[in-house]
C-alpha cells in the first residue's frame, strides 16, 4: 500500500512517463476527451521553461501530474498553470498540494513570481486546495472557458464556466497558506449575508435559491459539497448551481468584489466563498 512519504515528485523524463501523463488526463477527465496535452508538447515545454512533472509511487506509478507554461503578461515573467491531475485512488495523500509545491519552487528559481490557472468554482475539494492549502485569490469568472464541454462525460450539462486564480507564489499570503494558517476566523463567515445558498437546507443535493444581491463589502456564496453527487441525483438542481453562481460571480465581480476565502462548516459540511470588497 503506497503512503506519502513513498510518493517521488519529478519531472517527466521517460518515454514511459510522458504515455502515463497522457493516460492520466484520460483517466481523470474521461476517454472520449479530446483535448490531450500530448507527450511532444510536454516534452517542449520542458526545454522553454515550462513545468511537466509527476507524482510517482515507489514502484514508478504515476499517480498525479502537473503541466504548465511560462509567457509574459504586462511586462512581467508569469506561467500558466494548464493542468493538475490526480488518481482519485490517490486523492486523499496531498499530491496535488505537493506538486504546487514543487511548481513554485521550481518557478521561484526562475524569477517567476505570478501563477495563473483556472478551476471549475463548484468543485469544493478544489476551492479547499486552491484558497485555504495554496493562498490564491479569484477576480475573473470565465464563462464557458473551454467550450460547453459536452466531449466529456465529467462536465456535460455543466459547462466548463471557471475561476481565473492568480497565486503570488512569493507573498506572505501564499507562504502562511503553505505553512498550514490560516487567518480568518468562522465568525467572519458567519456574520456575512448569502448571496447564493441551498433552497432546502436540509437536503445535501437541493437546488439554490434564486441569487439575490447584497449590499456592504463581504458577502457569502454557497456551492454544493460535492457538484458531482448532486448532478448525479438531480441534473436539473446541478444546472440550477451553475446558472444562479453564475450570474452572482460575474455580478460581483464586476463591482470590484474578489474571491479571497474559501470556508466549510465542520458542523454542517455546507461551503461558502466569502466574497470581499477592498
Amino acid at each position: 500500500m503506497t503512503s506519502p512519504a513513498s510518493i517521488t515528485i519529478r519531472p517527466l523524463k521517460t518515454e514511459h512517463d510522458f504515455l502515463a501523463f497522457e493516460a492520466l488526463q484520460r483517466e481523470t477527465w474521461g476517454k472520449e476527451l479530446e483535448e490531450v496535452v500530448t507527450s511532444s508538447l510536454a516534452k517542449i515545454v520542458q526545454k522553454i521553461g515550462g513545468i511537466a512533472a509527476g507524482a510517482f509511487d515507489e514502484t514508478g506509478v504515476m499517480l498525479g501530474a502537473i503541466f504548465g507554461f511560462s509567457g509574459n503578461k504586462d511586462g512581467r515573467p508569469i506561467h500558466w498553470s494548464h493542468m493538475l491531475a490526480v488518481k482519485e485512488k490517490a486523492r486523499d495523500y496531498g499530491i496535488g498540494r505537493r506538486l504546487k509545491i514543487y511548481q513554485r519552487d521550481e518557478l521561484l528559481k526562475l524569477g517567476v513570481t505570478e501563477v495563473y490557472w483556472t478551476y471549475d468554482p463548484l468543485v469544493a475539494r478544489n476551492a479547499h486546495l486552491n484558497f485555504n492549502c495554496l493562498g490564491v485569490e479569484a477576480t475573473e469568472y470565465a464563462l464557458d472557458m473551454y467550450g460547453p464541454g459536452d466531449d466529456s462525460e465529467l462536465f456535460r450539462g455543466l459547462g466548463t464556466d471557471r475561476f481565473i486564480v492568480l497565486w503570488r507564489i512569493a507573498s506572505d499570503r501564499v507562504a502562511k497558506a503553505l505553512a498550514g494558517h490560516r487567518p480568518l476566523d468562522p465568525g467572519v463567515f458567519d456574520s456575512a449575508e448569502v448571496s447564493v445558498g441551498r433552497a432546502d437546507a436540509n437536503d445535501v443535493n437541493s437546488g439554490p435559491f434564486c441569487w439575490k444581491s447584497v449590499r456592504g463589502t463581504r458577502l457569502r456564496i454557497e456551492i454544493p459539497s460535492d457538484i458531482h453527487r448532486v448532478r448525479s441525483v438531480s441534473a436539473k438542481a446541478a444546472a440550477q448551481w451553475r446558472e444562479q453562481t453564475r450570474s452572482a460571480f460575474q455580478f460581483y465581480f464586476a463591482n470590484g468584489f474578489q474571491v479571497r476565502h474559501f470556508y466549510r462548516d465542520e458542523f454542517t459540511g455546507r461551503c461558502y466563498y466569502l466574497l470581499e470588497r477592498p
